[in-house]
C-alpha cells in the first residue's frame, strides 16, 4: 500500500487530498480483510470476488452513502490494477464488483434576482471599508465570474492574476492548470481589494503572505475554511434555509452561462471538468427558456 501511494504521488501526481482519500479507503479495506481472516495471515492475492462483495456489504451496513462506497471501490480497483500491472497479483477481483448506482442530484444555485441581492448586500458592506468585507466582495465576484472551486481560489498567488488582461491561472484537480477570464465587475472588486491588501502587508510586514493573493487580517494566506465561512455568511442573507454554499456559486456560474446559450464544451473547459458528463449536471434549464426556444423553433407554436 505504501508503494502504491508513493506511485500516486510521484508518478501520477495526484493531489494531496486524493492521496489521503486513497490511503483512508485502502486502510479500511485492509482492516476488513484482517477481521474476515480472524487474525490469520493473508495476502492481496487471496482476495476473490466473493470477498469484494462482502466488503461492499460491510460498507453498506456501516451506513456509508452510495457515493462514498463507489469512491472506496474505485480506490481498491486502482490498487489492484497497479498490483496486476506489476505482476504482484494474478487477477483484479475488484474489476468484476459492481458499483452502486449513485443518486443524481442538482446542487443549489441562485437565480438572477438572488445574485443581484447578494451583490447589493456585499457592496453595501464593502463601502464601510473594512478589510474583510472588501475581501469578501472580491471573492464573491471572482467566484461568480469564473466558476472556480474554493480550493482554487484559496490557492491563487499574486503572479497568477493579471488584472490588465483580465485573466487568472488556477490549479485544479490533479494540479492541472487552466486560464480563466475575469469580468469587469470582478476586476473592479479585485483592484479595490488589492489596495487594501498592500496596506495590510505594509502594516504586518512585507514578508507576510508575499505570494498569496487572498490574505487573512494577520497577513497570512487565507484557508479554505475561512473562504467558506465568509461566503456562506453572505449567502445566508439571500436564503438562510436553502443550504447554499461556495459550490452554489460555481453551479450558478455554469447554470447562467448555459441558460444564456453557452456551448457545453466551453463551460466544461471553464469548470475544469475532465469529462463532459460531469458538466451535464448543470444543463437543467429554466422552463421559461425552454418555452422561448419552443416558440422560436416550432412552426405551430
Amino acid at each position: 500500500m505504501a508503494d502504491f501511494l508513493a506511485h500516486l504521488e510521484k508518478e501520477r501526481d495526484v493531489s494531496p487530498h486524493t492521496r489521503v482519500a486513497y490511503a483512508r479507503d485502502l486502510a479500511a479495506f485492509a482492516a476488513f480483510l484482517s477481521r474476515e481472516r480472524e487474525g490469520d495471515a493473508w495476502d492481496w492475492g487471496t482476495v476473490d470476488r466473493l470477498t469484494m462483495r462482502g466488503f461492499l456489504a460491510h460498507l453498506t451496513r456501516r451506513g456509508l452513502a452510495k457515493r462514498s462506497i463507489a469512491r472506496t471501490l474505485s480506490a481498491v480497483r486502482s490498487f489492484y490494477r497497479w498490483m496486476h500491472r506489476n505482476e504482484m497479483v494474478a487477477t483484479n477481483p475488484a474489476r468484476a464488483a459492481g458499483s452502486p448506482k449513485i443518486e443524481k442530484y442538482l446542487p443549489g444555485y441562485l437565480d438572477r434576482a438572488q445574485v443581484e441581492l447578494l451583490f447589493q448586500a456585499a457592496e453595501l458592506r464593502a463601502r464601510d471599508g473594512s478589510f474583510t468585507d472588501v475581501r469578501t466582495l472580491a471573492m464573491l465576484e471572482l467566484f461568480y465570474s469564473t466558476g472556480m472551486r474554493v480550493s482554487e481560489l484559496a490557492g491563487i498567488d499574486v503572479g497568477d492574476l493579471d488584472l490588465v488582461s483580465q485573466q487568472v491561472k488556477v490549479r485544479g484537480k490533479g494540479r492541472k492548470e487552466r486560464i480563466l477570464p475575469i469580468g469587469d465587475h470582478a476586476v473592479r472588486a479585485l483592484r479595490n481589494y488589492e489596495s487594501r491588501r498592500e496596506a495590510l502587508r505594509g502594516a504586518v510586514g512585507k514578508a507576510a503572505g508575499r505570494d498569496a493573493w487572498f490574505l487573512t487580517a494577520r497577513g497570512t494566506r487565507v484557508g479554505v475554511r475561512a473562504v467558506q465561512g465568509a461566503i456562506t455568511g453572505m449567502l445566508d442573507l439571500v436564503s438562510e434555509d436553502a443550504g447554499l454554499s461556495t459550490h452554489s456559486l460555481r453551479h450558478t456560474f455554469a447554470t447562467h452561462l448555459l441558460d444564456a446559450g453557452a456551448d457545453l464544451r466551453a463551460v466544461q473547459e471553464l469548470l475544469g471538468h475532465a469529462s463532459v458528463r460531469t458538466t451535464q449536471v448543470y444543463t437543467h434549464t429554466s422552463v421559461e427558456r425552454l418555452k422561448q426556444v419552443y416558440r422560436q423553433a416550432h412552426p405551430r407554436a
